[in-house]
């Protein structure tokens, strides 16, 4: 193939090629390279990753179009402790992000990039985050010198020419600039600059340190610019529920990472639910705006799903499956000697001769686990079986419900509903979770999430409590907010819950209170559905397991109100007094 033909034409955007053209003169690569989206520039960019054992082509009879990708093992994962907000005043980015002086910032790391792409490839990446001529979408351009996150936007936003087109003649843009540089740890920073719409990352390849359209612009950057404009960034997933006859309702929910978010936004109803479908929007991000009718629309604004493959399987997430069969690349899973990809929580049990997510030999005997935790498949969304058309309609979808959750043992009911927006706001505000491998961190500990937003806010949560109450100002129909724990116990360490497909009942529910049609008991901590208000067809499951799972126990809760006084003192110079009220409510309550 001759690479002469590939990369080379520059766009006629003037502010565009003049940014370029100052990152080049500072990184100083041996080439710069135009990516324009096209399937034959695709060939040719996979065909040069495999050359350079960056990808590894995959067995093409059972899994075409797929390639495999080991990262660095010291880079597995998002790094919160490298992730930096960059506004001009301290407490814009608030106490729960890491911040530093943005002069500051740009100095140490245009220090660090002078010169980092000699003998190196400097691509530049156009991209849209959202349908093409929505009013929502955004512009954003990465300049890397990493051909595997090309191909992995590739897969994840609307890329190359048709961003361009975009863009036109404005100088509109999120500027992006990433390099590896020696991937050292202490050399790792992902630093967003939101008053300039810039983000700047090195010292890392993997996920979403690398990925800019995701975490970085969609939610940290998007979030700023959100309250700015009057819209809102979420880390929620956005499904459609339609039922035998045509009615559709459409459902957001936000739950941290590694909580089933992929799941749920795939479910499948168990059989004995005929003729209803679930058909997906997004799996990860939501970018919702009051419309002209007062409800609250919402687009996805990723192409591609960015996936935690352990525990993917045929009956945790069957669509989810077929999405991931052709055209993914996988990272840090387990390799087998047929050349296909195996993790833990797969289908079939793990064959002899495999090679572990370091490249090193693993047998059932070993130690170690052969897929990292936090391994990935990075698919186009026009894979998924249920995509839903609505995925590319600039004018997004009307929201009927938003739903929280997360990962809790105890205290949490299977599903409560907000009495009110104001309520559904303090529920999502205090949403907690079991620690996840998608942080690098500590596994088991609950730690306050709000709306599963802490690691992604771009600015100080208080006043994203407040920009969330102040939505409602423009909404004069507003979604209904539930909680959900899929994830509650009982003494034996069992889940009350069968989960997956069985979501839908609850679902169901769901969808029947934002249409007036179901019923509900009042208690201490919201709306709550009785055991008749479900539809038990196909399922034996006993009254009495069923108040177990919604049970409220005092002193549990009595607990949960001390544990978030930690982040109510955290965030206390602004805070909304609101919340403050629904916390004292509550107490009074209970």
């Amino acid at each position: 193939m001759d690479t002469k033909q590939y990369g080379a034409p520059a766009p006629t955007n003037e502010t565009l090629r003049q940014w370029v053209e100052q990152v080049r003169t500072m990184v100083t690569p041996d080439q710069v390279f135009w990516v324009d989206g096209s399937e034959e520039e695709k060939q040719f960019l996979t065909e040069q990753a495999v050359a350079q054992g960056i990808l590894l082509k995959l067995n093409q009879e059972k899994l075409p179009g797929c390639y495999y990708h080991r990262s660095n093992p010291n880079d597995v994962a998002r790094v919160e402790q490298c992730t930096f907000i960059c506004t001009p005043a301290k407490d814009e980015a608030g106490p729960t992000n890491n911040w530093a002086p943005p002069r500051e910032m740009y100095e140490k790391l245009y220090g660090m990039l002078r010169g980092a792409m000699v003998g190196r490839t400097m691509y530049v990446v156009p991209y849209l985050m959202g349908p093409p001529g929505s009013p929502l979408t955004k512009v954003g351009v990465e300049i890397t010198d990493s051909i595997y996150v090309v191909l992995n936007m590739r897969i994840m936003s609307r890329m190359g020419k048709i961003a361009l087109e975009q863009l036109g003649a404005s100088d509109d843009f999120n500027r992006g600039i990433h390099s590896v540089l020696d991937c050292h740890p202490d050399r790792r920073f992902i630093a967003h600059f939101p008053q300039d719409n810039t983000i700047i990352s090195v010292g890392s390849g993997y996920g979403g340190n690398v990925l800019l359209g995701k975490k970085c612009l969609a939610l940290r950057i998007g979030s700023y610019l959100g309250r700015m404009q009057g819209w809102m960034a979420e880390h929620m997933l956005i499904l459609c529920v339609e039922s035998p006859d045509g009615e559709k309702t459409y459902v957001a929910a936000a739950f941290p990472s590694a909580c089933g978010k992929t799941n749920f936004a795939m479910l499948i109803p168990p059989k004995v639910f005929n003729g209803w479908k679930i058909t997906t929007i997004g799996d990860d991000i939501a970018w919702m705006k009051p419309g002209a009718d007062g409800r609250l629309y919402a687009i996805n604004p990723e192409a591609g799903y960015f996936g935690v493959a352990p525990g993917t399987n045929r009956k945790s997430n069957p669509n989810a499956m077929d999405t991931i069969s052709r055209d993914t690349i996988y990272t840090n899973v387990a390799l087998t000697p047929e050349g296909t990809v195996w993790w833990e929580g797969h289908d079939d049990p793990p064959p002899e001769g495999m090679l572990d997510w370091k490249g090193n030999p693993w047998s059932s005997d070993s130690k170690e686990k052969a897929a990292h935790p936090n391994s990935r498949f990075t698919s186009p969304m026009t894979n998924n079986p249920a995509l839903a058309p609505e995925a590319h309609d600039p004018a997004g979808v009307p929201i009927s419900a938003i739903i929280f959750g997360g990962r809790r043992a105890s205290t949490m009911p299977l599903i409560f509903q907000s009495f009110n927006w104001i309520h559904g706001v303090y529920l999502g505000a205090t949403m907690g979770s079991e620690m996840t491998a998608a942080a690098a961190g500590t596994l088991g500990q609950v730690r306050r999430d709000p709306m599963a937003m802490l690691p992604f806010c771009g600015y100080n949560m208080g006043d994203y409590f407040n920009h969330w109450l102040g939505i409602r100002d423009s909404l004069t129909d507003p979604p209904r907010i539930f909680h959900v724990n899929w994830f509650r116990k009982d003494a034996d360490d069992k889940f009350f819950w069968p989960g997956f497909g069985e979501n839908f009942r609850v679902l169901r529910w769901i969808i029947d209170r934002t249409k007036g049609r179901a019923r509900a008991s009042e208690t201490s901590i919201g709306w709550m559905p009785r055991y008749e208000e479900f539809d038990w067809t196909g399922l034996d499951y006993s009254r009495e397991k069923f108040m177990q799972c919604m049970k409220i126990d005092p002193g549990e809760w009595q607990r949960e109100l001390i544990s978030q006084t930690e982040l109510f003192l955290l965030l206390h110079d602004r805070l909304p007094k609101e919340l403050i009220f629904q916390r004292e409510l509550l107490i009074s309550r209970l």
